[in-house]
């Protein structure tokens, strides 16, 4: 019964160590308070260039985090969702959506069909560490201006991450 009893000891000995073993791994996450502040670094350029827009900030699965209308912004830019699905279209597709913009402009016009991409520049990805964390997009402007805006949002994140200020 002894034996029997230190064998089972050391079986479940042996699991333990394979479980603590296969650890899932870690993840980056974009918090609120750093969509935020990423949304905010935005807003700044934005306003800097006299530019009224749409600021949303989403994370990795493309779900809205932040979404600020600047004031004078068209509607159109809120209500049909477009800075919202820029920013998913990067999020998602781990790529800024200016990709999809160009294909269909060099005759791929089946990028149109692609679930949850939007053909329109102006979504940025947020990368952390070489990994897509969220992304940001911006509409109410030229396309190449909503794009640049975004990318300082999404510069801002990757300097306040490599800075320690998340």
């Amino acid at each position: 019964m002894k034996r029997i009893q230190v064998l089972a000891a050391t079986l479940l000995v042996m699991l333990g160590a394979l479980f603590v073993g296969a650890q899932l791994p870690t993840k980056q996450v974009l918090t609120l308070e750093a969509a935020k502040k990423i949304a905010a670094a935005a807003e700044a350029e934005a306003k800097k260039r006299g530019a009224t827009v749409v600021i949303a900030v989403v994370d990795d699965g493309g779900y809205l985090l932040v979404l600020e209308r600047l004031d004078d912004t068209q509607v159109a830019s809120v209500d049909v969702g477009i800075a919202k699905a820029k920013a998913r279209t990067a999020a998602i597709f781990r790529r800024p959506s200016k990709v999809f913009e160009d294909q269909v402009k060099n005759g791929r016009v089946s990028a149109l069909a692609l679930p949850g991409a939007v053909a329109l520049q102006g979504g940025v990805p947020i990368i952390v560490e070489g990994r897509v964390v969220g992304a940001i997009g911006v509409s109410g402007n030229s396309p190449q201006e909503d794009e640049d805006i975004a990318k300082v949002g999404a510069d801002y994140a990757a300097a306040a991450i490599k800075g320690g200020n998340k």
